[in-house]
């Protein structure tokens, strides 16, 4: 995203010096250049970073007599082996499976919806994935509920929302990224659900005084969802979202 606009603005800027417009055309090249060397540097991506997962737990010690764990899938990706899950869903599985193990020494009724669809067509959603590792790291296979339809964040919540509604659970736990905690918690409290969001890891740019691509990733990830917060509330104002469900109906 960064990296597009800045190739576009350094376009614009050379359309404007053909045109002999070179006051504008010189402001945009030391707007890009400025821009990259800053962006660059990770200190923009690290405030970004800090407000988006600063706050969340990283563990849950309180469980109730029937509770669901939800997990959120983060991709997956076609191998020389078949579908695999993306490098970025192992934090999230960990985490998973760690918080199920706690609840099952408070409580017998400790459920992990595994949530994520098939949005390239592999032919196996990523919550199939997730249930499957699952499995073979422990977890009983009656405990593991697939949400295989969602596209999305949204559809995360939407569609997972409508399982914890028949399930009834006295306490949710939402498990994902830590970058994403903030958005997800966001759409599931839409859908009715208030959910502990507990975040599975901690992302953090690596400070440089020269450009560096990794922190330019960094920064895209986190713009990436404060556009999706953004989003949500102009939506919200425009009357464009599915009617919200009361916090706490389920």
């Amino acid at each position: 995203m960064i990296l597009a606009l800045l190739l576009l603005t350094v376009a614009i800027a050379t359309i404007l010096a053909v045109l002999k417009y070179k006051r504008s055309s010189r402001v945009l090249y030391i707007v890009a250049g400025v821009v990259l060397l800053l962006v660059g540097t990770g200190l923009p991506a690290n405030w970004m970073l800090n407000n988006l997962q600063d706050g969340y737990e990283v563990r849950n010690d309180q469980w109730g007599k029937a509770n669901a764990i939800v997990l959120l899938g983060a991709g997956s990706e076609m191998t020389d082996q078949g579908p695999e899950l993306s490098s970025f869903s192992y934090g999230r599985l960990v985490k998973a499976f760690e918080l199920y193990r706690a609840c099952k020494s408070r409580s017998d009724d400790c459920r992990i919806v595994s949530s994520g669809g098939d949005p390239r067509g592999f032919g196996k959603s990523e919550a199939e994935l997730y249930a499957e590792e699952l499995e073979r790291l422990g977890a009983a296979r009656a405990d593991l509920i697939v949400e295989g339809r969602s596209m999305n964040t949204w559809q995360n919540a939407q569609f997972s929302a409508e399982i914890l509604s028949g399930q009834q659970p006295d306490r949710v736990v939402l498990v994902t990224s830590g970058l994403h905690v903030r958005r997800s918690v966001l759409y599931f409290v839409h859908f009715g659900v208030r959910p502990v969001g507990i975040r599975a890891d901690y992302a953090h740019a690596r400070l440089s005084l020269l450009p560096n691509a990794y922190n330019i990733l960094m920064a895209d990830l986190a713009i990436h969802e404060y556009l999706g917060v953004l989003r949500y509330h102009v939506f919200n104002w425009l009357g464009w979202n599915v009617r919200a469900v009361k916090p706490g109906a389920l």
